[in-house]
């Protein structure tokens, strides 16, 4: 069932709140819907199917077509659509649906009767039974039509009532197929009557794999069908006591749209080059990914995971050189460059930083104790308390400045947590109590202190570029040419890290001084190294275990993460009219433009192309207004007569270091409040792309032939 318009390109339903109408059981009329649509696709779809599982929005036909009252919106008889110009830009964002889909209106009621009336027609008219194929086919639709329903409300098929010995029991699934059947569904109480007996998640787990392979292909297709794409990953994440990595797709729609997609997850359970096999095997083998297609990659991963994944990233370049390597748009650059760093100082660091946000977003009790502690460390600058009060009100810890603001209120915090865990007025509960106690023992470390000294200093030389990099599309095309003289700045503190290193040993000795911390090498080196343990001084254990690989990998990454090919395309921005309207005496560099020149349709005029377009933008008057970013230069109704500068637009667009537009971003913030909102015991990762991608245009009968081909000694699935 759709909960959107069936027109290519209509945000109906969705982004934009409009009635909407059940296909016409008539097929003439529901053949003439289809035809005014433009959907070929559902040419062959019966008229029962359409009216079941398709809608058309109240913008497609005339308003002397649509009546309204305080109760319901409904259609006139013989309505046919025909406004299909003045569409909106498809989007990806999920809107509120609206009453003609909310209420049982009179425009259903009327079509269903036509329905029953045509299907007790047929019935006549044919006196055989129906083939027992066809009678399990309609079961099967009824068993995935509520396992749909299910994911798209990101509820789990076994639970609450999952308490009986291999059976589902009062389970979700069993309690909605129960409510099916009494709302009149004769195929499924048929079967039921027949076996009274309740569906096992043994029978119940292929319908759900149907259901998450059938969404996969259609996503995979509708990648394919746009061309270039890039890939990226997430957090690794554990459903049922196994690992999993969270795969997205970018690329750009048929509307020219942006849109990032999420397909699934790649078990991660291996190593090294066999792991890496595995899942590059996984995405082009099962899934069906054209990798030769891949011109992009980013991964977000940290700690014990950290290594595996570099492997797979490394193998995917190797496979497939176009698939360059770049951050992801939606970490901060500061904490991938921490993120990818093994080092046991910088891993006590980023973990204590998530243990702290966990631990204040508890209790607003909590953020208040911290703010207290802040008014007492700046008694002389109010002002200055109260930025660092509003700024530890958000999500700090994952700012670009986390590493400054850390130190800025490590005092402050230090108070704070083990005032909690003192609990002297009895406060806070054993839990809390323990985590203060937790977070207190990391910030008393000297490993601690000095570890996010270096960070701090080190990473304030990419600060800027990073927040360039999530900016506007004229700071992004800034931070390209601005790349070679960070790079500058850090190799002249690597070539000078002894007197560095002097300035921020001084820097975190002071401090531990003041917060009474034992200056000293971590305990769990001593250990290891015993015969040289009255040897080795602080000042050089930490300048050769931390000060030195820290500048030495954050050169490193930011070689690696923005290579040449990079740059170029990053620099490939300038074709964005309001860059062009910044530097209009400056004609973008065709060199750039060159990194694409394999991928775009007549690289021959690709400089006559580029300087029509450039006079086109840079000769425009005072006040005419200008397209503002890469989205809107791509739904430029002219574009299409510039196809290299459509081609170039439109595999910037893919690259994951830019950042998305809110309506493009669904898919990731779907991901995120799935993981948040779902309990662990319920977690699935068939029911999580089913939610994920609830907007995603689904066949029942579809289902069925692929359920059919994946089972095929398959008869039954009892109840």
């Amino acid at each position: 069932m759709q909960v959107q318009c069936a027109v290519p390109g209509c945000p109906g339903g969705q982004s934009d709140p409009q009635p909407l109408f059940r296909f016409p059981c008539d097929p003439e009329r529901s053949k003439k819907w289809v035809e005014k649509c433009q959907r070929q696709d559902l040419s062959d779809k019966s008229a029962e199917q359409l009216f079941e599982c398709y809608r058309l929005c109240g913008k497609h036909f005339e308003a002397s077509l649509v009546e309204s009252d305080a109760q319901s919106t409904v259609l006139k008889d013989g309505a046919i659509p025909t406004i299909f110009e003045g569409q909106s830009k498809p989007q990806n964002g999920q809107g509120k649906r609206s009453n003609a889909m909310t209420k049982d209106d009179e425009t259903d009621s009327k079509e269903r009767k036509k329905l029953k009336k045509s299907q007790a027609e047929t019935a006549k008219k044919d006196v055989q039974t129906p083939p027992e194929e066809e009678e399990h086919k309609e079961y099967l639709k009824s068993l995935f039509k509520v396992l749909v329903l299910l994911g798209e409300q990101s509820i789990p098929p076994t639970g609450p009532g999952d308490n009986k010995q291999d059976g589902l029991g009062s389970s979700n699934f069993q309690a909605l197929l129960e409510y099916s059947m009494n709302c009149g569904d004769e195929v499924l109480k048929k079967r039921y009557d027949a076996n009274t007996e309740s569906c096992s998640s043994a029978q119940l787990s292929p319908l759900v794999e149907v259901c998450e392979k059938y969404i996969r292909s259609k996503l995979v297709e509708e990648v394919q069908q746009n061309g270039f794409f890039s890939l990226l990953t997430d957090d690794l994440v554990k459903i049922s006591g196994e690992w999993f990595l969270p795969v997205f797709l970018r690329f750009v729609d048929q509307s020219n749209c942006q849109q990032e997609r999420f397909v699934g997850f790649l078990s991660f359970e291996g190593h090294g080059e066999a792991l890496a096999e595995k899942l590059l095997s996984e995405m082009t083998d099962n899934w069906g990914l054209d990798m030769e297609q891949c011109r992009g990659q980013a991964h977000s991963c940290s700690g014990t995971h950290l290594g595996k994944l570099k492997a797979f990233s490394a193998k995917l370049l190797e496979r497939y050189p176009m698939a360059m390597l770049t951050p992801r748009s939606t970490r901060t650059l500061n904490l991938v460059l921490a993120n990818g760093m093994a080092l046991s100082g910088v891993q006590l660091v980023l973990s204590t930083l998530k243990k702290i946000e966990s631990f204040f977003s508890e209790s607003t009790l909590l953020q208040l104790e911290l703010e207290h502690a802040i008014s007492i460390f700046y008694p002389d600058k109010e002002e200055r308390a109260k930025e660092l009060k509003e700024i530890c009100g958000t999500s700090w810890t994952r700012r670009h400045d986390a590493f400054e603001v850390a130190l800025e209120i490590l005092e402050a915090l230090l108070l704070c947590v083990d005032s909690v865990h003192d609990n002297e007025d009895m406060r806070w509960n054993d839990q809390v109590t323990h985590n203060a106690l937790e977070i207190s023992k990391a910030l008393a470390d000297f490993e601690f202190v000095m570890a996010l000294v270096v960070m701090k200093n080190t990473l304030t030389l990419t600060q800027a570029f990073g927040r360039n990099l999530q900016g506007k599309v004229s700071d992004v095309h800034f931070a390209a040419a601005s790349l070679k003289a960070v790079l500058h700045s850090l190799k002249e503190v690597s070539d000078n890290i002894d007197v560095y290193h002097e300035f921020w040993n001084d820097e975190a000795a002071n401090l531990a001084t003041a917060m009474e911390i034992p200056i000293k090498v971590p305990r769990s080196y001593l250990r290891k190294h015993q015969s040289e343990s009255g040897a080795v001084r602080p000042e050089s254990y930490y300048k050769e275990h931390l000060s030195v690989p820290i500048v030495e990998h954050v050169i490193r990454e930011m070689d690696t993460l923005f290579c040449e090919d990079h740059l170029k395309a990053m620099r490939c921005l300038s074709l964005v009219p309001t860059v062009i309207e910044q530097h209009k005496s400056t004609e973008p560099e065709e060199e750039s433009l060159q990194v694409f020149k394999n991928s775009i349709p007549n690289a021959g005029t690709l400089s006559a192309e580029m300087h029509c377009w450039w006079v086109k933008w840079s000769k425009r008057g005072k006040g005419e207004t200008f397209p503002t970013n890469l989205q809107e230069t791509l739904q430029l109704a002219d574009v299409k007569f510039f196809p290299n500068m459509l081609a170039v637009l439109r595999l910037i667009a893919i690259i994951p270091t830019l950042t998305l537009e809110d309506s493009c971003d669904v898919a990731y913030k779907r991901f995120q409040m799935y993981m948040e909102n779902t309990p662990d015991q319920f977690k699935s990762k068939s029911v999580a792309l089913l939610n994920i991608n609830c907007d995603v245009a689904y066949d029942l009968d579809s289902m069925v032939e692929v359920y059919m081909k994946t089972y095929p000694d398959r008869e039954d699935v009892s109840l």
